[in-house]
């Protein structure tokens, strides 16, 4: 038996500025979408051409207070071909959480505070 991972799934407080941010901060786009009849959800697929693996972001009409994230010790991790530009552009964004020169990596925080690792191609 062979399982294919095809997405992982994160809540969020307000869709259009996490979908801005995924946009701007990693080049994610809308592949789908789905509302509930009622208004109470939105599910948003966000991909890019680099991988088949979604994003799938959820938001809770009746969730008004933030996520609690624990030791937000889950994490997604994106490589990158161009280290120094992601570098620069998320610097310039001031979404960089947590640098480790010694491992050559970093980790931005979403605007629910989720940690995304940005590792260089190697």
């Amino acid at each position: 038996m062979k399982f294919k991972m095809i997405h992982n799934n994160i809540n969020v407080l307000d869709l259009e500025k996490s979908m801005a941010f995924y946009e701007e901060a990693l080049g994610l786009r809308e592949a789908k979408r789905k509302k509930a009849d009622d208004g109470s959800f939105v599910i948003v697929f966000m991909e890019n051409e680099q991988s088949e693996h979604q994003l799938e972001l959820t938001w809770l009409r009746d969730r008004k207070e933030p996520y609690d994230l624990g030791d937000n010790e889950f994490h997604l991790a994106f490589r990158t071909d161009d280290y120094e530009g992601a570098y620069a552009k998320h610097k310039a964004m001031n979404c960089i959480c947590y640098e480790n020169p010694d491992m050559g990596i970093y980790f931005i925080a979403d605007p629910d505070g989720y940690w995304l690792e940005i590792i260089p191609t190697r």
